[in-house]
């Protein structure tokens, strides 16, 4: 018996001839069955072999790229998952600076509380300005504490930045007028310390925030030594000069390697104009006294501003 053979090249069959049409549609259109009549008894049967399509694939599996569909479903719920978040972190920095301006308008407060300060009212009216600072800490530090406290808040420090700042400079003048000393870092950030939960990390204020609040207290002290050398307080006037020229002094050696982006080069400016005044001031009175001539006949040495002799 002869074996069916297939040529390829003129398609025809030999053990079941059929007109050579040399077309490759006739190809395409042969009946496996066919095929199959031509082979010898005993031999196995072949299921012939058809070209996958997208319709067949279809038609065997509903889904053809699972692997893509599944990256779809994660990737929606990930971009909703950044959306959810971002929404949540644009809120959380709308109430950081909702607090920090509370901390900022009230730590004004208390610093015009301390400039009525005289030698007359000086304990009450420093009695006055603690009060409001503890109140300060209480009603509105505390909110920026419950806000940032375990988290990463160095990621919102612009947002509380200007009221931490105002705060310094409140508290250190505060301090300042009661103690003559100043109040450093570590003495502030143990008074904040317990608002915070112990079972997270609280809320400290960084190095720059405290320098930058140490600034804007030269300008304070300024206006206090004016008022107080207006009001014959000569001595305390001296040690406010004293004080600034210090501060200045020292922040002098840190402002070249702080960062360009702080206000702290600004700052520096306004705080060297701020110990000019104070020195003219003081130099001012000192000269002004050693001219002084008093009335004839008066033994009376005291001199006040204009170079008058104070009259009781």
């Amino acid at each position: 018996m002869l074996l069916p053979r297939i040529e390829l090249g003129t398609f025809s069959v030999c053990s079941n001839p059929r007109p050579s049409t040399g077309s490759v549609s006739w190809l395409l259109n042969l009946n496996a069955s066919a095929i199959l009549e031509t082979a010898p008894p005993g031999t196995a049967t072949k299921k012939p072999r058809t070209l996958t399509t997208d319709a067949t694939a279809s038609a065997v599996d509903s889904d053809p790229n699972p692997m893509r569909n599944a990256f779809s479903k994660y990737a929606s719920y990930l971009n909703d998952l950044v959306l959810f978040l971002s929404v949540l972190v644009n809120e959380k920095r709308e109430r950081v600076v909702k607090a920090s301006r509370d901390v900022t308008m009230n730590s004004k407060k208390v610093i015009f509380q301390v400039h009525r300060i005289s030698k007359n009212n000086k304990e009450e009216v420093l009695e006055k300005a603690e009060k409001d600072l503890a109140a300060v800490v209480d009603q509105y530090i505390s909110r920026l504490v419950k806000e940032l406290q375990g988290t990463d808040f160095w990621k919102l420090r612009r947002a509380y930045s200007p009221g931490v700042q105002e705060y310094v400079e409140a508290a250190t003048l505060c301090n300042f007028c009661k103690t003559g000393a100043l109040l450093n870092l570590d003495q502030i950030n143990a008074s904040l310390r317990p608002l915070s939960d112990p079972s997270v990390e609280p809320l400290q204020i960084n190095v720059l925030d405290y320098l930058l609040g140490l600034a804007d207290l030269t300008g304070e002290l300024m206006r206090l030594a004016i008022g107080r050398i207006s009001d014959g307080e000569l001595e305390f006037a001296q040690k406010i000069c004293s004080f600034v020229r210090e501060i200045h002094r020292e922040l002098m050696l840190i402002a070249p390697k702080m960062d360009d982006a702080s206000d702290m080069k600004t700052k520096m400016d306004v705080m060297l104009q701020s110990v000019m005044k104070i020195e003219n001031a003081c130099f001012s009175v000192h000269v002004r006294g050693s001219e002084y001539i008093p009335f004839l006949g008066s033994e009376d040495t005291n001199f006040s501003l204009l170079g008058v002799a104070e009259i009781e």
